[in-house]
């Protein structure tokens, strides 16, 4: 290309930006004011495009947020980009909105993004009557399944149990967990979506684990907020047409599996969530063609379980054994209390908890400081609503920040230490605390909730029963870095354990 061309194409762009700013700046500056009808509550003043993305820790949002509530109030006005978002922080506050006004604030709130790539189905970004069936039929088959009993119990003790024996293989060498506790967790909801299992090293099943994770971690990074502000820019960047390509290539996945099981599923032998999917769209296209049990909803829903039941989880338990190398006493109390309540042969029952409010303290604390999902998952207001003084119009995005939940200092005695007193009274027994709110609240509250909690409690229990975690030699306790990876959800950073046989 000649040095002129190079320059013309240049020029070309400079001005193209230039026009578009400039149309913005005026769209800005001269659209219509509904000061008269609306309120909306104190913040930083937006530029016009970019809105307040300038000031916005890109890395750690939910601590930009947090600052910002310091001077504008526990519910503030946050611009990200042209969309005006109403930012919720505080236990009473985040309480009030989804708990006491739950319908007020039902609604999923939706970016370009969400939409495009979940076309407005599943449980997670799906809306209105859609939602709604799909999350009683979800509900409904998770129970049937198992979930909350003690077939789902037993499931996971068995896939523990899978767990430790890889543990085991390493001889007490350091290696890192991340790609094996992943995998175990992931397989508990394997067995209910798909009605069985996947080996440690299956090729397909490390592939679907790999799309979600860099999902995870493409979906905050700067590009995707320039993609927000300007969805014509999709096509151009790389970070977009990576998520795109990793999102069709698990739909189709779970499209494939579908059209499988689709001729062959016996009404009489369910295996799995998609076969009960399968058998209600038969029966109810029968009587409604425009049922909504449809294949967008079912590749939707069971790709939002798969996420949802391999991401959170394992998260937690990945976080949990860091925390426990980086204060062995901690850990030492656990494992004193495993060998007195359940000793060191017969694998821990869900109903073993009550008896262990140490352990169940720790594991409640390891969420709360852990703050998987710090800027929960978008909100928006159902209509035009009355909250806290402000008037707020319909479809307003609303962040109910958990991080400011999670670390309230007006609910927490050390909320930046991780500290399991925080859930034991004087006497030693466990406590429940209002603002323990890691699975969110209200009408979105995670449907998997019974589900992780019993999870979390025997993967830990059974994990901890059998081995002693410290750090590769040379690491020391004080050298672990507690910050989080860049993405969605608050990981830890990659890191090395030993997992030394009782």
């Amino acid at each position: 290309m000649s040095l002129i061309a190079v320059l013309l194409a240049n020029i070309v762009t400079v001005s193209l930006v230039f026009i578009l700013t400039t149309a913005f700046f005026f769209y800005f500056l001269f659209k219509p004011s509904k000061s008269s009808v609306y309120r909306f509550p104190p913040g930083p003043a937006g530029w016009p495009v970019i809105g307040n993305l300038n000031i916005l820790d890109m890395k750690k949002p939910h601590e930009t947020l947090c600052q910002l509530s310091e001077k504008y109030g526990n519910v503030f006005t946050f611009h990200m980009g042209r969309q005006r978002c109403v930012v919720l922080t505080g236990y009473e506050t985040v309480k009030e909105a989804l708990v006491n006004q739950a319908d007020d604030f039902g609604e999923r709130g939706m970016t370009h993004a969400s939409t495009v790539f979940s076309k407005g189905a599943g449980v997670v970004f799906g809306s209105g009557e859609s939602w709604k069936t799909m999350r009683r039929f979800t509900l409904s088959t998770l129970r049937d399944f198992g979930m909350g009993k003690r077939t789902i119990e037993d499931r996971i003790v068995e896939e523990a149990r899978c767990l430790l024996d890889v543990f085991e293989s390493h001889k007490g060498d350091s290696f890192d967990p991340i790609i094996n506790i992943n995998s175990a967790v992931s397989n508990v909801i394997c067995t209910i979506v798909f009605g069985d299992r996947f080996d440690y090293s299956d090729p397909q099943f490390l592939r679907l684990q790999q799309l979600l994770r860099q999902n995870i971690k493409l979906g905050i990074s700067p590009a995707m907020r320039l993609y927000e502000i300007f969805p014509f820019l999709g096509s151009f960047l790389a970070n977009f047409k990576k998520m795109s390509s990793n999102n069709l290539e698990t739909q189709m996945y779970f499209s494939n599996y579908y059209h499988e099981r689709k001729d062959i599923v016996d009404r009489n032998d369910l295996r799995s969530f998609i076969d009960a999917f399968i058998a209600k769209q038969q029966e109810e296209e029968i009587k409604n063609p425009n049922t909504y049990f449809n294949e967008v909803n079912m590749v939707s829903t069971a790709g939002n379980l798969f996420g949802a039941g391999t991401e959170t989880t394992s998260t937690t338990l990945r976080w949990g054994l860091l925390l426990l190398m980086k204060y062995p006493h901690i850990q030492e109390k656990v494992h004193a209390e495993i060998q007195a309540v359940i000793g060191k042969e017969r694998p821990p029952r869900v109903e073993d908890r009550k008896d262990m409010p140490y352990t169940d303290a720790v594991l409640h604390e390891i969420q709360r400081f852990a703050n998987v999902v710090p800027m929960n998952v978008l909100h928006q207001t159902k209509s035009d609503i009355d909250f806290k003084g402000y008037r707020i119009p319909k479809g307003t995005p609303v962040i109910p920040l958990l991080t400011s939940v999670l670390f309230d200092k007006n609910h927490w005695e050390t909320p930046h230490k991780f500290n399991p007193q925080h859930f034991l009274d004087a006497k030693g027994k466990f406590v429940k605390r209002e603002a323990f709110m890691p699975f969110s609240a209200g009408r979105r509250v995670c449907l998997g909730e019974t589900l992780a909690r019993m999870e979390l409690f025997l993967f830990f229990t059974l994990l901890l029963q059998r081995f002693k975690f410290s750090l590769p030699p040379g690491v020391r306790a004080e050298d672990v870095d507690l910050s989080p990876t860049i993405g969605v959800t608050n990981a830890p950073k990659p890191y090395k354990l030993c997992a030394i046989r009782q």
